[in-house]
């Protein structure tokens, strides 16, 4: 089984840091952030790769060269100008009859065995894992007089689920592939056909839009133990209940 990582994107939100390097090769820990999530997948014994690739494309081939000689990877360029749909369409004939879809740039404990028993139970052509939504401010609960009783610094607000990345797409899913948008043409049109789930993951996850939170996520790779994205299966049913 194939996994699809788009990786083209110019990374505007990271800027300036991504003025001459691609967004996924911004380091976490001392090494891409890109290499982290391919190992989310190959720790789970998925190690068939597309990057597929755009602006500085022949960073990312360099990068290519880097990794195991066990996996398998392919570079493929879609594109400085595409947006992340037409990547997905220009890649899908190529992929399988199934395939994981990711973003270059989100890390989290995915049990990915989980995600694709959840896919197959559905019927449905494609899935995407969703997390609550992280706030990027505090919380203040007051009681009836306006006292302020409790302070919650940047909770999860689980009455808000968002789009996680770690899909699962069937070919069949090409079908309600129109527009260039993944976000705002494929996956709505999907869900408009009844053919698109939502996988709920409960335990870490975490994407790395901005300097800031790749500064965020090395600190967590400098904390005692693994990194809170690989951790091993059997602690990820724990972490999931």
């Amino acid at each position: 089984m194939r996994t699809l990582i788009l990786c083209g994107g110019k990374g505007t939100r990271a800027y300036p840091h991504t003025l001459e390097l691609p967004k996924p090769l911004l380091e976490v820990g001392g090494r891409p952030v890109l290499g982290h999530v391919m190992e989310i997948y190959a720790r789970q014994g998925f190690c068939d790769f597309v990057l597929a690739a755009g602006f500085k494309v022949e960073q990312i081939e360099e990068f290519a060269r880097t990794l195991p000689s066990n996996w398998r990877v392919e570079v493929r360029d879609t594109g400085v100008d595409t947006n992340t749909g037409g990547r997905v369409i220009l890649c899908a004939p190529d992929m399988g009859e199934r395939f994981f879809l990711t973003y270059a740039d989100g890390l989290g404990n995915v049990d990915l065995g989980a995600l694709l028993e959840y896919h197959d139970n559905t019927g449905g052509s494609a899935s995407v894992t969703v997390v609550p939504l992280p706030s990027q401010y505090g919380t203040i609960d007051s009681d009836e007089t306006g006292r302020v009783t409790h302070f919650t610094e940047k909770p999860r607000l689980p009455d808000h689920w968002i789009n996680a990345g770690f899909f699962v797409m069937d070919a069949s899913a090409a079908r309600w592939f129109g527009g260039q948008d993944l976000e705002r043409d494929i996956l709505p049109t999907l869900g408009q056909a009844g053919e698109l789930f939502s996988y709920r993951h409960h335990g870490f996850w975490k994407s790395m839009d901005t300097h800031k939170d790749s500064l965020e996520l090395t600190a967590l790779c400098e904390e005692d133990g693994e990194p809170p994205w690989t951790m091993s299966r059997l602690e990820m049913k724990e972490t999931v209940g």
